[in-house]
């Protein structure tokens, strides 16, 4: 004789093992989305910005910083050196404020020497123009940190006479937020000073 008592423990022995199927379903997709998301997310850090090959960056493509670190400094030290040297009576003042989002206190500190000098109201008073002929940088590596060694050729057009320099500038270089468009590459210079400057020759 047949009682509902079979049907009843079928029953829910059935349920138990949906129950359970679901349950282990559930586990199972939860892990897979939270890889998911993990992977996602470290491709997006290692691809937030481009760098062109010339350097300057593109803040809508996806690159390794580690790969492009040096490509980014070189190309930061050369946006530094023609912003401050690379000046004349109409654009100096323009150009050293944004020399200045790209170096600290040192940096700081050699304009306001320069200023004290009296080189800018000397470039104003006999309209010079400084023009910065090429910039060639060395950047090492040492215990972790980052140095450079910079020669800068510039000429100083003085009318009637046209005199060439070339000037040797090291520092170290860090790593800080980007901050576009004043900051771009991330990178702060420290310990900015400038080591020898050598007059090359006259021209008239």
């Amino acid at each position: 004789m047949k009682t509902p008592y079979k049907n009843i423990y079928a029953v829910l022995k059935m349920n138990r093992f949906i129950v359970l199927a679901v349950i282990i379903c559930a586990t199972l997709s939860t892990f897979f989305s939270v890889w998911m998301a993990y992977n996602i997310n470290q491709k997006a850090l290692n691809s937030a910005f481009a760098v062109n090959t010339d350097g300057s960056v593109i803040p809508l493509k996806l690159v390794a910083q580690k790969e492009n670190f040096r490509v980014e400094a070189l190309s930061h030290l050369e946006l530094f050196h023609t912003y401050f040297y690379n000046i004349d009576a109409s654009n100096y003042e323009r150009n050293l404020e944004k020399a200045l989002w790209l170096g600290n206190s040192s940096v700081d500190n050699l304009y306001r020497q320069k200023k004290a000098d009296g080189v800018y109201n000397r470039l104003l008073q006999y309209s010079l123009v400084q023009k910065v002929l090429s910039i060639d940088s060395q950047i090492e590596k040492k215990n972790g940190s980052y140095t450079f060694r910079t020669v800068t050729n510039f000429e100083i057009n003085r009318g009637s006479i046209i005199d060439t320099y070339e000037l040797v500038s090291t520092g170290n270089l860090i790593t800080v937020d980007r901050n576009f468009p004043n900051n771009p590459h991330g990178l702060l210079i420290t310990n900015y000073f400038e080591n020898t400057l050598k007059k090359l020759n006259d021209e008239s």
